[in-house]
């Protein structure tokens, strides 16, 4: 619980990613209430189901709104706020089992709207609320609940099915990195369009990958997780194909595509050149 909810009593286990997004995401949401100059309830942030969806009930500060949605249906939900009010602050929290796996079929269609909200994706290759079932971004033959000798699928690459499908601005980090966390959260919130921060946020209980992405010198382990070079140019998708076909994980601002017009630009242009029809002969039509 926290002293904001103290009638929730939801809980993250101990040394948890999840703890280091929850205070990068409260410090970018307050950059971005100062920079814009509007007020905190002027941001929804809308949950999935998994341990990502507890960032509605626990985060600190001051509180913007929030809905803990259904499984996997974040982004409906997002959309249905978005063209509800268009000057909202839409901020998706979500995990790899809740975005990817039966989340999947709504990212592409808001990434070819460029839906402006922003998703930040709490990726630990499992599931594990549900006490660590395999996911789409576990790695194939590792053995899970669910998968008892070893997975036979391969894992899903987010980050390159989110550049296939159109994501319009995709950065790439880890939890334990708060504050560049924050910078890439503060700049996919003043992104207009879809942008989507994923982080590594390993499950200390059912999948630790700390060792393997940050490595392990006296064990030989090399770091899967690195920086991406200063010379990279966000605004190249070739670039970002080229950076995202290399092994291991870049973290830092993968690609940003400024020039594309938003889902809501393109309702108020269609509204602007079409005839209306008023809401009460909309509705007189279900009656008559």
């Amino acid at each position: 619980m926290t002293l904001k909810n103290p009638e929730y009593d939801f809980k993250w286990c101990p040394g948890c990613g999840d703890f280091g997004v929850r205070r990068a995401l409260e410090v970018a949401l307050g950059e971005y209430t100062t920079e814009n100059e509007k007020p905190i309830d002027n941001t929804v942030v809308v949950a999935g189901i998994g341990c990502s969806g507890n960032m509605v009930h626990l985060l600190e500060r001051e509180q913007p709104f929030g809905i803990h949605g259904i499984h996997g249906r974040s982004l409906p939900i997002s959309m249905g706020i978005k063209m509800g009010n268009p000057e909202l602050n839409v901020v998706v929290v979500a995990g790899d089992g809740d975005f990817l796996g039966i989340g999947m079929e709504h990212i592409a269609p808001q990434a070819l709207r460029n839906l402006n909200v922003t998703a930040v994706v709490m990726d630990n290759g499992v599931y594990g609320l549900t006490k660590g079932q395999s996911s789409p971004t576990t790695d194939l033959g590792v053995i899970t609940s669910s998968t008892p000798y070893g997975k036979i699928e391969n894992s899903l690459n987010p980050l390159r099915t989110y550049l296939t499908v159109g994501v319009s601005f995709i950065a790439s980090t880890i939890s334990n990195k708060v504050k560049d966390m924050t910078l890439l959260m503060s700049q996919a919130m003043n992104h207009e369009g879809f942008s989507i921060v994923h982080v590594q946020s390993p499950c200390t209980e059912y999948n630790n990958t700390y060792e393997a992405l940050k490595g392990n010198e006296s064990k030989g382990i090399k770091p899967l997780a690195y920086d991406i070079p200063e010379g990279h140019d966000p605004a190249d998708i070739e670039a970002a194909q080229e950076l995202l076909n290399a092994d291991g994980i870049p973290l830092g601002l993968v690609y940003r595509d400024s020039d594309r017009a938003t889902f809501d630009q393109k309702i108020q242009e269609t509204i602007g050149i079409k005839d209306m029809k008023p809401i009460e002969s909309v509705l007189d039509g279900f009656t008559i």
